[in-house]
């Protein structure tokens, strides 16, 4: 009885003080920053990590800006840093990465953050975390419409190019041996480097996530040269990478995507990147919003796709 007693004692004794304590016109402490919030705060200046040619997410304007899909939701969660921070002075300051160094960047701290084309998966997810997702895409191929490769059962003996550090370059390996493809495989630094590969007919075919592969074909002269084709060897989810359990800085970029998703702004974002001309070359990609996207925009969460 006598604890119970003191307990509700001290209970009372902590209301009566809030409640004090807003009479007076006194707030009660906010919880302190920690993390990257508390480094934002500090400094004044958020950086953010960005791909320089992964079109339509992150790659260079006319002018070398970093534009795209994964850029505005980028800028999304910067907002909501200013807002929710009281930081309306807030500086960006941005820097490229690659699929190699994009995970040590943000480790030793060079990035706070990075919104690209980023999967995922539970291997990254033991060294980092994950914001909600943004992005659904399936793993597909690129190919000449005059090369005779369908589904991924014809590359048998050919060569193909895949991005070195991804996810599409452990399933392509991972296939070859399993299947007894004898494919020579490829690894590229980069999506150009792929892409020029395969316009040059040293690859057969370029594996990568579809949308992607949408981006590269629309550079073309003739996009109708090219075809997207084969059965999604996967099925995976983009999400902005932070440091690992920082809950602060989570929370705040989970938020910022889901109002932009629930509200029809992320809908609106997708048409302007995916269904219209975009800049530099006022090129279309035409990738209508698939089920998966609608289902995503519909339930914002973190988790993987498999």
């Amino acid at each position: 009885m006598k604890r119970e007693y003191f307990a509700r004692a001290i209970v009372t004794v902590a209301i009566a003080t809030s409640s004090a304590l807003q009479l007076h016109g006194v707030k009660a402490a906010e919880p302190a920053l920690t993390g990257t919030l508390l480094k934002v705060s500090e400094d004044k200046v958020i950086t953010i990590g960005y791909r320089d040619a992964s079109v339509p997410f992150s790659y260079y304007d006319a002018n070398q800006k970093p534009i795209g899909y994964s850029i505005d939701v980028a800028n999304l969660i910067i907002e909501r840093i200013r807002k929710d921070l009281k930081l309306p002075d807030l500086k960006v300051r941005t820097i490229p990465i690659t699929s190699q160094n994009r995970m040590s960047l943000l480790q030793n701290g060079t990035i706070d953050f990075e919104c690209t084309s980023t999967t995922n998966n539970a291997e990254r997810a033991r060294q980092v975390s994950f914001s909600n997702s943004f992005f659904i895409i399936g793993t597909r191929l690129l190919v000449n419409t005059k090369s005779g490769i369908k589904d991924f059962d014809d590359l048998k003996g050919k060569t193909v190019v895949v991005g070195a550090g991804t996810t599409s370059e452990k399933i392509l390996r991972k296939m070859n041996v399993e299947k007894s493809m004898n494919m020579d495989i490829i690894s590229a630094k980069d999506h150009a480097e792929s892409f020029l590969m395969l316009t040059t007919g040293r690859a057969k075919a370029m594996m990568m996530d579809d949308a992607l592969l949408a981006g590269e074909r629309a550079k073309t002269r003739n996009p109708s040269d090219y075809e997207i084709v084969g059965t999604p060897q996967s099925y995976e989810a983009y999400g902005c990478m932070l440091r690992k359990n920082d809950a602060p800085m989570k929370a705040i970029m989970d938020a910022a995507i889901a109002d932009a998703q629930k509200s029809g702004l992320a809908a609106k974002m997708y048409t302007r990147w995916f269904e219209q001309p975009i800049p530099p070359k006022q090129l279309n990609l035409r990738v209508p919003l698939s089920p998966r996207m609608k289902t995503l925009f519909a339930n914002p969460g973190d988790k993987p796709t498999s």
